[in-house]
């Protein structure tokens, strides 16, 4: 059941408030936009608090059994911030939705984020890991929150979905927690462009279980990361370059890895 609301400083509509000025999950709230975003929480382990959106969008909704409010396009920008084109936001509460041991139950392949703090970045890791069949993310320390507004949209709502949870530890010792995974039967291959590293595709070659190490943007993985791994891995790279976007890079070892398990 859907209520229209006019009032753009409706109380109702709090959660999705000033999205463009704050960061909601600091609030206790993860942001969905769009239908595809909106679907994905529907289906995650997150409570949906309510939905927002235009006449035509929020139809599919009104049976969900959460508050559904109509809003005109002019109350949504208002209330948002911005003009939200694709003309439906959801709100949920924040929790943590998986431990470590619910990412390594049953998985064969993940990738460990180390100090990954571009928000869209972080989303478009999520987004090619849910495409490429890798099973769980899991973060180190100094990687950015993957439930900020940015990354849910750039991930197309599959950081909702796919498990994940963050390493325990600090910028030196974190990298104890890799212990946990390999004990789990996990190889641990971290990717670098350094020229003596291993070709990823002999890196991951005969492995059952895969955890795929990135690093930052610009610095990459720590040594203290890369030496509590087993193989060091590198893309082939052309003359004159050196490396690639962490989230291109992750993409391709996806799919080597993914390439591995069907030949």
């Amino acid at each position: 059941m859907k209520t229209f609301i006019s009032d753009p400083l409706d109380p109702r509509l709090d959660d999705i408030r000033d999205l463009n000025k704050s960061d909601k999950s600091g609030a206790g709230f993860v942001i969905a936009e769009g239908p595809l975003g909106v679907d994905r929480m529907l289906e995650s382990p997150y409570r949906v608090r309510c939905i927002v959106g235009f006449a035509s969008k929020i139809e599919p909704y009104l049976d969900c059994g959460v508050p559904v409010f109509e809003v005109t396009r002019e109350t949504l920008a208002q209330v948002a911030g911005f003009d939200m084109h694709r003309g439906l936001v959801a709100a949920a509460d924040r929790t943590a939705a998986w431990s470590v041991a619910d990412v390594l139950d049953g998985a064969r392949t993940l990738v460990i984020m180390e100090g990954v703090g571009d928000h869209e970045n972080i989303g478009a890791i999520f987004r090619n890991a849910a495409g490429m069949d890798v099973d769980g993310v899991l973060l180190g320390q100094g990687t950015a929150d993957p439930l900020y507004r940015r990354s849910v949209r750039v991930s197309m709502g599959h950081v909702l979905r796919l498990p994940w949870a963050k390493l325990e530890g600090g910028y030196t010792t974190w990298q104890r927690s890799l212990g946990q995974v390999r004990d789990a039967g996990f190889r641990l291959v971290s990717l670098t462009p350094h020229p003596e590293a291993v070709h990823i595709a002999e890196a991951i070659a005969g492995a059952e279980k895969v955890a795929l190490l990135v690093g930052g943007e610009g610095p990459g993985l720590t040594e203290h990361a890369m030496r509590a791994t087993d193989v060091r891995a590198r893309i082939p790279m052309a003359a004159g370059t050196d490396s690639l976007n962490v989230a291109t890079s992750a993409a391709i070892a996806f799919y080597e890895r993914q390439r591995a398990q069907l030949f």
